[in-house]
Parts: structure tokens; sequence; C-alpha cells
């Protein structure tokens, strides 16, 4: 496998996808049962690479990741070949990001000397997805952007 085997729930929301995958390969519902049971490895076969094809296609699309720990809040805009990263850190430590009043303070106090703001950019150096996939893997989630965007604009002004 490439990247790793979606979730149970995440095979559960994509049933019709699955099957329309299945039924490419000339697989219905009753071969579908009956290589669970007598060939059980072919089918965790198919699961990896259904896992794979969706994976794919979801880090293709991928254009902004985010990152939230305690103090730090990490905003990437993924590019062809490079990723741009905003990196926002509170100097205040009782700051808990991963709650509604550290956003709250986030916002009150974006503009002190309590926050500190990096920007960086870095070249992908294994293929694009696995980049991506690997930030996903340590906790980023794919975002709208809207908060990156939203501070893109304030650090260009």
């Amino acid at each position: 496998m490439k990247y790793s085997r979606l979730t149970k729930e995440q095979f559960e929301e994509l049933t019709p996808e699955f099957t329309n995958f299945l039924a490419t390969q000339a697989i219905d519902k009753g071969e579908w049962d009956k290589i669970k049971i007598e060939k059980p490895e072919v089918a965790e076969q198919e699961l990896d690479v259904f896992s794979d094809l969706i994976w794919e296609g979801v880090l293709t699309k991928a254009e902004y990741l985010e990152y939230f720990s305690k103090n730090h809040i990490f905003l990437f805009h993924c590019f062809d070949t490079y990723v741009q990263s905003v990196v926002l850190k509170s100097l205040v430590p009782e700051t808990d990001f991963l709650t509604k009043e550290g956003l709250q303070w986030l916002s009150d106090n974006m503009f002190t000397d309590t926050i500190e703001m990096k920007v960086g950019k870095k070249e992908f150096t294994d293929e694009r997805n696995t980049s991506i996939f690997e930030l996903i893997q340590q906790g980023s989630f794919l975002s709208d952007g809207l908060l990156y965007k939203q501070i893109n604009t304030i650090i260009a002004s």
C-alpha cells in the first residue's frame, strides 16, 4: 500500500463508491461475499487498492491543511512542488489553542507581542501526495484555507 487503509467508518461512508469499484472488476455483492469467505487475502488486497485510490484522489485535490496543538497553529498551503506555512505560537504558556477560549485569545491578541508568527516554504522532497499524507499522519487535517488566507492577508498588508 502507498497510503493506509481506510477505516471501517470511511468504508461505510464510501459504500456506493466501493460498490462501483468492485463493479469495474465484474464483482457483484454475491461474488464479493464469496471472496471475503474463500479468499480473504484477495478481499484485503481489494480494500487496500480502493483505499489507495481514494487517498490519491483526496491528496491530489488537497490545497490547505491545518494543525493545532496547545500553543501552536500550523497552517499549510500546498502547491505542486512545495508547501508554504504560517506558524503561530503563543508566548503565553497557559494558552490552549485546542479550546474555544484559546482561539478567542488568539483573535484578541493577534497583533501583540504575545504571538510569534513565522512564515516558511519547503520544497517537497518526496512525491507531493506522499508529503501531504505524512502531514495528515502527523495530525494535520484538510481545511478550506480560510484561516490561512486571513492570516496571509494580514501578513501581506
